[in-house]
C-alpha cells in the first residue's frame, strides 16, 4: 500500500514536471513573441509631432514686409486675414464674422468678437485699421500693397465693426481681404519697418512664432479662437534657413527638412525621383495668345477657331516645360467650380483646322489660304509677337509657328526688345500677341472681355454678364451666368488660353497626414499632419 502511494506521488511529479516544461516552451515560444509584437505595434504608433521646413533667402517672417513666397505660404499659419479662400476658389469667414456690399464700393466687415492676440490682447477693428494704413503707407512696396490700392476709406464703426469705401466698384473686391492683419498695440510707438519686434511678432493664428538665428520656431497656439474645430497634431514647425534652393535640396535629400515646394521644372535633377512623395497644383502664372479681333483677317472667327485646333498644347508643354505645366483652355479651369469643361470645346486637331477654313470659303491655292471678300483677296499671313528675353515663351512662338505653317498658314515670329514689346501691349498693333498674365484669387474676367483688352474684343452681352457677376451672392445663380460667359468664348475664340505654371510640394514618406494643397494654402489639412 505504501509502494502504491509513493507511486501515485512520483507519477503526480512527473505530470508537474512535463505541465512545467510544456508551460515555459510556450510561454517563452509564444508569449515573448506576442509581447514583442505589441510592443513594436506600440512603437509604429508613435508619432513625431515635429515638423522641418526650408526657407531660402529668408529676409522677415513678418508677411507684409517680407518679399518670399514661402514666408506668405507659411505665416498664413502665424497671421489671419478677414476672408480666406477655399479649395473651390471661393471666399470663406476668417476673422471676419460676416461681410455685406452695402453699394458699389462699400463694404462693412463684422469681426468675430472671442479672437485674441497671441500676447492676450483682443483682436479688434482698429488692428484692421492699422494694417490697411501699414500697406498704404510704410509697406507699400508688399505683395499686399495690391489688396488694398482701390481704398480710399476706412472707418472703425465699432470695436468690432470697420467700413471701406473704394475708389469705384471693382469686382469681386471680397477675394482681396486675404491680407494677413498685423496687431497694431505691438508696434505702438515703433518703426513697423525696422523694429526688433519684427523677429517674434504677434498673430492671432494656431501657431506662434518665435526666431533665432538659424531657425523660426513656430509653437502651437493653445489658446487658438478655432483650436475646438481645427486642433493640430503638430506641437512645434521648425523653420531652416538656407541661402538658396540647392541648400534646399540637399537639406532634403539628407533627410533634414520635411517638405519643400517648388516651381522648378527640372527638380529631378536635384533630388532625383524616388524616396519622397509629391502632391501637384494650378500655380498662377498662365500664358496665352491674344488675337487682334480688328485686324482684317483676324475678325473672321473660323481663323481663330483654325488656329486654335492647329495648336498642339500637349507638345509644347511636354517639350518646352518637361510636363511641369498643366494645359488650360479657360482662366478659372482647375481651381473654380465656376468651370465648365462641356461649354469649352479644345481639341488639337489639324484637318478639323483646316475644315473651319474651308467650311467658311477659304480656298488652300498657292501655297497660302486665300479668300475673296467685298471684292478683295484676303490672305492668311500673320505676324506673331513674343518678348525676346523670355526664352521658354521664344520656343512656345516657334513651336506655334510651326504648326500653323503644317496647315499652311504664314506666320512671322516678331521677338520683341522688353520695351517693343511694351509698346506692342500699350498700342494693340500686333496680329497676335503671346503674353502672360499673373492670375488674380477672384474669378474676375473683366480683364479679357471689358473695354480696353488685349483681344480689342468687344461684344455687348459678354460686358453685361461680367458687369452683372460683380454683384451676384448667390452662388448658383453666379454659375448659370459664368456657364453662359464660357459659352459665348467658346463660340468666338478671341484668345488661346494655353498653360498654367504647376507648384509641387514635394514631402518625406514619413510624413502622414491628409497632404492636399492648392495655391492659396499650401498647409491645407495641416491639422492632420504628424511624423512618424
Amino acid at each position: 500500500m505504501k509502494n502504491n502511494l509513493i507511486a501515485y506521488i512520483f507519477i503526480l511529479f512527473v505530470i508537474g514536471l512535463i505541465g512545467f516544461a510544456v508551460y515555459k516552451i510556450y510561454y517563452e515560444e509564444v508569449e515573448l513573441p506576442m509581447q514583442t509584437t505589441m510592443e513594436s505595434v506600440q512603437e509604429e504608433e508613435k508619432i513625431d509631432t515635429n515638423l522641418r521646413i526650408p526657407i531660402a533667402g529668408f529676409d522677415s517672417i513678418n508677411p507684409i514686409i517680407s518679399h518670399n513666397q514661402n514666408i506668405q505660404d507659411i505665416t498664413r499659419l502665424v497671421y489671419e486675414p478677414l476672408l480666406k479662400i477655399n479649395e473651390n476658389n471661393q471666399v470663406e469667414l476668417c476673422l471676419a464674422k460676416e461681410w455685406s456690399k452695402v453699394s458699389g464700393n462699400v463694404y462693412l466687415i463684422k469681426l468675430k468678437e472671442n479672437v485674441k492676440w497671441h500676447d492676450n490682447i483682443p483682436f479688434e477693428a482698429r488692428d484692421v485699421h492699422f494694417t490697411i494704413d501699414r500697406l498704404k503707407n510704410d509697406a507699400a512696396s508688399s505683395i499686399y500693397a495690391w489688396n488694398v490700392q482701390h481704398i480710399i476709406g476706412v472707418e472703425v464703426i465699432d470695436t468690432y465693426t470697420i467700413k471701406f469705401t473704394l475708389d469705384g466698384e471693382v469686382p469681386f473686391f471680397e477675394y482681396n481681404l486675404t491680407f494677413p492683419i498685423m496687431a497694431s498695440h505691438y508696434y505702438e510707438n515703433q518703426d513697423f519697418m525696422t523694429t526688433t519686434k519684427n523677429k517674434n511678432p504677434v498673430g492671432t493664428g494656431q501657431f506662434k512664432a518665435i526666431e533665432t538665428a538659424d531657425t523660426i520656431t513656430l509653437k502651437k497656439n493653445r489658446e487658438w479662437w478655432n483650436i475646438e474645430k481645427e486642433d493640430c497634431k503638430l506641437e512645434t514647425i521648425i523653420l531652416n534657413k538656407y541661402a538658396n534652393m540647392g541648400e534646399v535640396y540637399n537639406a532634403f535629400k539628407i533627410g533634414n527638412i520635411d517638405l519643400l515646394t517648388t516651381s522648378n521644372i527640372n527638380t529631378e535633377g536635384n533630388i532625383g525621383t524616388i524616396g519622397f512623395q509629391t502632391k501637384e497644383y494650378r500655380g498662377r502664372e498662365l500664358d496665352y495668345i491674344a488675337f487682334n479681333t480688328t485686324h482684317p483677317v483676324l475678325q473672321n472667327v473660323e481663323v481663330r477657331k483654325a488656329i486654335q485646333a492647329a495648336i498642339d498644347k500637349q507638345n509644347m508643354v511636354a517639350s518646352v516645360y518637361n510636363n511641369k505645366y498643366y494645359i488650360t483652355n479657360f482662366p478659372i479651369e482647375g481651381t473654380s467650380d465656376l468651370y465648365n469643361p462641356e461649354k469649352i470645346q479644345y481639341e488639337y486637331n489639324p484637318d478639323r483646322a483646316k475644315a473651319f477654313l474651308v467650311e467658311n470659303g477659304w480656298e488652300y491655292k498657292y501655297k497660302q489660304w486665300q479668300k475673296v471678300q467685298n471684292y478683295r483677296t484676303q490672305k492668311i499671313n500673320l505676324n506673331l509677337v513674343v518678348k525676346a528675353s523670355n526664352e521658354n515663351r521664344v520656343r512656345v512662338a516657334e513651336m506655334i509657328e510651326t504648326q500653323l505653317e503644317a496647315i499652311g498658314m504664314k506666320i512671322n515670329v516678331i521677338k520683341a526688345s522688353d520695351s517693343q514689346y511694351q509698346n506692342y501691349l500699350k498700342n494693340k498693333n500686333y496680329d497676335m500677341i503671346l503674353t502672360g498674365i499673373y492670375l488674380p484669387y477672384g474669378p474676375d474676367l473683366t480683364t479679357y472681355f471689358s473695354a480696353g483688352n488685349l483681344a480689342n474684343y468687344t461684344n455687348e452681352e459678354l460686358i453685361a454678364l461680367t458687369n452683372e457677376v460683380k454683384n451676384i451672392t448667390n452662388y448658383d445663380t453666379l454659375k448659370e451666368k459664368y456657364t453662359r460667359i464660357q459659352e459665348i468664348y467658346n463660340d468666338q475664340i478671341p484668345y488661346v488660353f494655353l498653360y498654367t505654371n504647376k507648384e509641387i510640394l514635394i514631402y518625406s514618406q514619413k510624413l502622414v497626414g491628409n497632404v492636399n494643397p492648392y495655391r492659396y494654402n499650401v498647409f491645407n489639412n495641416i491639422t492632420t499632419w504628424y511624423r512618424q
